[in-house]
């Protein structure tokens, strides 16, 4: 039909695809379903009977269609394509999808909001998740990140309080600026990246115009063993593009999938999106010296130290054939990792490698690796796990069940036992709160925006922050002005005006 974009065809063009021919309904168990229009009943107004199976199936099934929602990142799109290496960083590391110059390796992605619930707006003021899975033949390695290289805070403890803020408030029901602006300013460490959620870079142009980012420090390992710290960014090949606070307010009321729609739209129209994979490397010696702790989320490695190097390019050429099976259901965790990738000490990374996996387990299921768009189907499984709801392979037929054991069940591959890491520390819990917070802050409002962007910055903020107590809003003024006291000042500034507009909508007409 003219006019009609792809995404809003989409049933059109299914038709198209069957050539008409419709095929026969049947029941969840393949049975022919005579009328699919009315119940099973004794007589045209009498009751309903137990052994209308149609009816059961159907309402039966309805009533458990839905799994829980993520408890972050419940907003989200997903797509499908390949990971084609261009340059040899065999020196670095062995992971398969690395092995050599021109492989491609499948994969799938899943773009994502962070606070809002499933139906919320998809250009909301949030960061933006990018997750990865490729299928390698060694087994699923997903590079779970966001579209920022840093985070909030720096001590995995503190997460879900921090999300806790982002969501809503337990009496009210309602997304409260106080309880946001309470924890932004108690805790300093939140300053960079509350600079770059308030910048325009919080609000991307859907999901083609931004770039991807492991955000963590991760460990490579090469063939010979040795290994490198390095972090990984996704640069995306569109352009950064960006939209101001009123333009993604008004797509919020007008068009809530933007990003989604988008999304679809180019790859649906042969527009397919791609990315440039880099990465940043740091020797064992160079982080043991480094002037600031290299595992610090909150931070970034000056690329002027550490420069990216080129690895490959990511293009999705593929959208979904069905959201929830392959979308709704995928399942990332960044301890899915294989030979030649590996967890370094970041405190943030070490929390997330348990409570991805767990939540997987609580939405989909103890064998949601067996689903399809999980499935490492490029290898294969042979463990000594066994049974659990919605097991849908063959359980791995009669081979052993336990290890060790005499009956040529899987052995081990000690081949592949990563290098020994030396550690020393006193065992206790150590407070990161008062490290260096403001300094990286500091050079991305002077060097990093542009007067352009500063400007959007403390409006953002300003707006954002007239909605909480004068307290909240001095100290967090006070944490910027460390930052820079231009920052500071031209923030205060900005809030006076707003503060002194909602003071004045607030004066009783005179009679």
């Amino acid at each position: 039909m003219a006019g009609r974009d792809k995404a809003g065809n989409q049933l059109e063009e299914y038709k198209k695809l069957q050539n008409g021919n419709a095929s026969t309904v049947t029941t969840g168990t393949g049975a022919p379903v005579d009328n699919k229009l009315a119940v099973l009943t004794v007589g045209p107004r009498g009751p309903m009977l137990m052994q209308d199976f149609t009816y059961m199936d159907e309402m039966a099934h309805f009533n458990r269609e839905r799994i829980p929602e993520r408890v972050v990142h419940a907003k989200g799109h997903g797509a499908f394509g390949y990971f084609e290496c261009t340059h040899d960083i065999s020196q670095y590391c062995k992971a398969k999808p690395f092995e050599h110059v021109g492989k491609r390796t499948p994969l799938g992605i899943r773009f994502s909001t962070v606070g809002g619930e499933s139906g919320s707006a998809d250009t909301a003021r949030d960061p933006r998740g990018f997750a990865v899975k490729m299928y390698t033949e060694d087994g699923n390695w997903d590079l779970v990140g966001n579209n920022t290289p840093i985070f909030f805070i720096r001590d995995p403890i503190l997460f879900p309080s921090f999300i806790h803020t982002q969501k809503r408030n337990p009496a009210t029901h309602l997304k409260d600026p106080d309880m946001f602006w309470d924890f932004i300013s108690l805790r300093p460490e939140t300053c960079h990246q509350v600079s770059f959620l308030f910048s325009d870079r919080g609000t991307p142009n859907g999901y083609r115009h931004m770039n991807g980012y492991g955000s963590h420090t991760f460990k490579m390992v090469n063939n010979n063993n040795e290994a490198v710290y390095c972090k990984f960014h996704w640069k995306t090949d569109q352009g950064i593009k960006n939209l101001t606070r009123q333009q993604a307010d008004d797509l919020a009321g007008s068009d809530p999938d933007y990003a989604g729609r988008d999304l679809f739209n180019a790859i649906a129209e042969g527009n397919y999106p791609s990315w440039t994979l880099k990465i940043q490397v740091m020797t064992f010696e160079e982080a043991e010296k480094f002037r600031f702790n290299p595992f610090d989320l909150t931070k970034v490695w000056p690329q002027g130290e550490f420069p990216l190097i080129p690895v490959g390019k990511m293009v999705l050429n593929r959208n979904p054939k069905n959201y929830f099976a392959e979308v709704e259901q995928i399942a990332f965790s960044p301890i899915h990792m294989v030979p030649g990738i590996e967890a370094s000490p970041d405190k943030m990374l070490q929390g997330r490698l348990f409570s991805y996996s767990d939540t997987h387990r609580h939405r989909l299921g103890s064998n949601y690796l067996q689903i399809p768009v999980n499935c490492p189907y490029r290898a294969r499984v042979t463990n000594y796990q066994r049974d659990g709801p919605q097991c849908v392979d063959d359980n791995q037929a009669g081979a052993p069940n336990y290890y060790p054991n005499s009956f040529s069940g899987p052995e081990q591959n000690e081949t592949i036992t990563p290098p020994a890491i030396k550690t020393t520390g006193d065992l206790q819990r150590y407070n990161t709160a008062d490290e260096d917070n403001f300094t990286q802050v500091g050079t991305f409002w002077r060097n990093v925006l542009s007067e352009y962007d500063r400007e959007h910055l403390v409006d953002n903020l300003a707006s954002h922050m007239t909605a909480a107590q004068e307290f909240l809003q001095k100290r967090a003024v006070k944490n910027f002005s460390q930052c820079d006291p231009e920052y500071g000042r031209r923030l205060q500034e900005k809030l006076d005006k707003y503060n002194a507009a909602k003071a004045s909508s607030r004066v009783p007409a005179q009679l």
